[in-house]
């Protein structure tokens, strides 16, 4: 069993750092070249981003699509190529609906859509990222996506700008949602700010600054940590008796009907050891004599 110190870390990132120099930073801090994170946050972005440290960073490849929530500012009457406000101006409008318009139109926006990806991401089309191209000024077609808007509220600022708060499916761009809510009203629209709140069951509230992080000694960094486990906080959990325990941890698959579970084709569950301790990730799958439950990955080792 593994004595390296892992965990989750939640960090409200600042603006204009990158996703990685925040990696960066944490590497430094906490000593171990093993960190990583489940969603980048751009330059301009603010907000939660959730860092994977040690054995933690091995989950990244399993961990599933989770909601997030974003509150955004939607600039009105300015159109770019970038669709957010550090952008190239292509286009500028003073004829700004009412504000009972506007929050119709954004309200509208509401449920599953389709949305295409901005040319300025980090979406990959044939093995080159689409900002790299966007910044050699090519352009090329995507191809619209499906997203959902779970909910969308829309409350005005000073001059034309609008608060919005979004909770939506991971894959949503939030400057492509201000751009068309712009584009509906013919007037234009960019994101003028992000901050990310939530992700999944992590909330902005228990994260912190990396000026605090740089402040703590070593083992108040390390009390922050979050158990590797509450990445998988919303699947089922088995506790193994420990004959069955140590065939997992050979790489063995259990069969359900041996230790009296019924989990459905492809669920993942979180397998523990007899007191209960959180060890590995697994997947049901179909085997000749039944339906089994196959140890993805080890996170105590």
């Amino acid at each position: 069993m593994s004595t390296e110190r892992s965990g989750v870390l939640l960090i409200d990132k600042p603006e204009g750092i990158t996703s990685h120099d925040v990696v960066g930073k944490v590497r430094r801090l906490y000593n171990t070249r093993r960190v990583g994170h489940t969603g980048t946050l751009d330059p301009m972005a603010t907000g939660l981003l959730v860092i994977l440290i040690g054995r933690a960073a091995k989950a990244a490849e399993y961990l599933t699509v989770k909601n997030k929530t974003y509150r955004a500012v939607l600039r009105l009457g300015i159109t770019t190529d970038t669709e957010d406000v550090t952008g190239q101006i292509l286009d500028t409008s003073g004829d700004i609906p009412s504000k009972e318009q506007v929050i119709d139109a954004a309200k509208s926006f509401e449920g599953d859509i389709l949305q295409t990806p901005p040319m300025y991401s980090a979406l990959k089309v044939g093995g080159q990222k689409l900002v790299d191209l966007a910044r050699r000024g090519v352009e090329i077609e995507r191809k619209p996506r499906p997203v959902t808007i779970h909910s969308l509220s829309c409350e005005p600022l000073e001059n034309d700008d609008y608060a919005l708060t979004v909770t939506c499916s991971a894959g949503t761009y939030i400057r492509t949602l201000c751009a068309d809510i712009g584009k509906k009203l013919g007037c234009g629209g960019a994101m003028a700010a992000l901050r990310r709140a939530e992700t999944g069951e992590f909330s902005l509230a228990d994260s912190v600054t990396l000026q605090q992080l740089e402040a703590m000694d070593e083992e108040a960094r390390y009390a922050l940590l979050r158990p590797i486990e509450s990445l998988f906080g919303d699947l089922p959990a088995v506790n193994l008796p420990a004959f069955y325990e140590k065939l997992c941890r050979s790489g063995c698959e259990i069969y359900q009907k041996k230790i009296g579970v019924n989990f459905p084709l492809e669920a993942r569950i979180r397998l523990c050891d007899t007191k209960g301790q959180f060890f590995a990730l697994g997947e049901v799958r179909e085997y000749p004599d039944g339906l089994a439950i196959k140890p993805l990955k080890q996170f105590d080792i």
